[in-house]
């Protein structure tokens, strides 16, 4: 018989951010974004977990400002 035990809150749960880093990965390993797929499943997880309240939300530009290409400031040539 099936029981009706909600389960418990995972360790780490499926944060927004997190989502998008897969989904990210995925897209630019040229990988399935579809319905169905992972990062599509990741994102379902997120939001579920956002309106339950187990995780914030958090902001479109989480990794704004990491990495990428350093430009020298104006007046640093020599």
């Amino acid at each position: 018989m099936a029981s009706n035990k909600k389960s418990p809150t995972p360790k780490n749960p499926m944060t927004p951010a997190a989502a998008s880093r897969v989904q990210s990965t995925q897209a630019k390993a040229g990988g399935d974004t579809g319905k169905n797929s992972f990062p599509a499943r990741a994102q379902g997880a997120a939001a579920t977990n956002v309106n339950k309240g187990v995780v914030g939300e958090t902001p479109a530009s989480t990794g704004a400002g990491k990495g990428g290409r350093k430009s020298p400031s104006k007046g640093t040539r020599k």
